[in-house]
């Protein structure tokens, strides 16, 4: 596993398409239980190199009801977006991640994760590259439907101040999705 986190912090594969250049950043251990499956990093975690480092990953904490000091022991979570590096700034937002990565990484990191017990998808990028066609028609059908995919998978909204609306338009997600998510984690650390 170590040598598979050196090689995957020192990758280049798509640095011309990287307006801060290649900055991989994750968090596995052979031992991982779950896997935290994002998006990509934005620019407050490229500069630390801290995943979630930011009010995202504040939210996501909450979420998963977990301490800081629990979050970021690889032992208890992995932390592999879709794409390691800072992907740049798109219109409404940062652009999505390279298509790249994922194929060239997600597949070696679980395989050194045996561990694994539950992956969290962490919006549609995850999901769809996951889930493939199992996932339902869109994001909050997907979200509302988690039982269709425990034990393995727990899809999730990305936890982004963005989403803000999408949280008011669903409260069921708070009522309903977040103590199934809680519980479950609770369990696993």
């Amino acid at each position: 596993m170590q040598d598979l986190l050196k090689d995957i912090r020192q990758c280049t594969i798509c640095e011309k398409h990287l307006p801060l250049g290649p900055r991989p950043v994750l968090s596995a251990d052979k031992n991982s239980k779950i896997v935290i499956v994002g998006q990509a990093p934005g620019t407050k975690v490229h500069a630390s190199g801290i995943p979630w480092d930011d009010q995202s990953g504040n939210t996501l904490r909450t979420w998963l009801n977990v301490s800081s000091e629990d979050f970021y022991d690889a032992t208890k979570f992995a932390i592999l977006p879709m794409g390691f590096c800072y992907p740049g700034r798109g219109k409404s937002g940062d652009l999505p991640p390279r298509p790249e990565c994922a194929p060239q990484w997600q597949k070696p990191l679980f395989d050194n994760m045996p561990h694994v017990k539950l992956v969290l998808l962490i919006g549609m990028y995850a999901q769809k590259y996951y889930l493939k066609k199992q996932a339902k028609k869109n994001l909050t059908e997907t979200v509302r439907h988690y039982h269709d995919y425990l034990p393995k998978y727990f899809p999730l909204p990305h936890p982004s101040p963005r989403n803000r609306f999408w949280l008011a338009k669903n409260p069921w997600f708070e009522f309903e999705v977040l103590p199934e998510l809680q519980e479950q984690v609770k369990i696993l650390i």
